[in-house]
């Protein structure tokens, strides 16, 4: 008797679901961070492509609400194509993207008068086979709303990336909900390299792989995007015990 590899049956059946529901298979993949600790926990080893991720600030603060846009602005820096980045208040800061690696010239802002907009034109967005990644900034995202976004996503390769920001606390409890988000990501600002004379080294993030469809949870800390858009392990914590540290494994997602 034949055996398939798991993963080539799993293929077959998403191929089989998707020609029920009467769409199409748009080809996926993924995007490596360059990261091994990463990659290496993420299935395909990357971000999936074709799909609806989401990422938070890890407190409330503008701090890590700013390394929660970054973070984001790093990955569509390093995706082909064109940005839609779609906003409700005009208050991001596009020079800190550049910082990032993402050029001026690759991204088109959408200002939307209130969340509900945002998301229609965000899903509209997603629809684009053209464009690299689609970004929403979202305080609240219910299930029915995020899986209209996760098979947008599906339907054109792009990859979908809701930036949660909050305006109040009380807003911030959304994000314990569940979603049809591929990863949930979790971005806190540390204090930055250490560096032999005075200054400001190079910032760190603790980025918190909190949900991972069919995949694992993990910690990882990280020195904050290049102007590449690439993330890197502190040097510090390149070698030895301290790189298993930067990538702690917490559970099965």
């Amino acid at each position: 008797m034949s055996t398939c590899a798991p993963q080539t049956v799993v293929s077959e059946l998403r191929a089989r679901i998707a020609k029920l529901e009467g769409r199409a298979a748009h080809p996926r993949g993924t995007l490596p961070f360059g990261v091994a600790t990463i990659d290496q926990v993420l299935p395909g080893g990357g971000l999936a492509r074709g799909a609806l991720h989401e990422v938070a600030g890890g407190g409330n603060g503008a701090v890590d609400g700013a390394a929660a846009a970054l973070f984001a602005a790093g990955i569509a820096a390093r995706a082909s194509g064109k940005v839609l980045w779609y906003v409700t208040r005009p208050d991001l800061f596009a020079p800190a993207l550049v910082q990032a690696g993402l050029a001026a010239a690759r991204v088109i802002y959408v200002e939307c008068g209130d969340e509900k907009s945002l998301l229609a034109c965000f899903e509209e967005g997603l629809k684009h086979p053209g464009l690299g990644v689609a970004v929403g900034e979202v305080a609240r995202l219910s299930m029915t709303a995020s899986r209209r976004l996760q098979l947008a996503a599906e339907s054109s390769g792009t990859i979908g990336l809701a930036v949660r920001r909050w305006r109040r606390q009380t807003e911030a409890a959304d994000f314990g909900m569940p979603t049809a988000a591929t990863t949930r990501w979790r971005v806190s600002a540390l204090p930055s390299a250490p560096l032999p004379v005075p200054g400001v080294g190079r910032a760190r993030w603790l980025l918190e792989l909190i949900r991972s469809r069919a995949g694992e949870s993990a910690d990882f800390v990280v020195e904050a995007c290049d102007d590449q858009g690439r993330l890197a392990l502190p040097s510090d914590l390149a070698d030895g015990q301290g790189a298993k540290d930067a990538g702690r494994r917490r559970a099965f997602a």
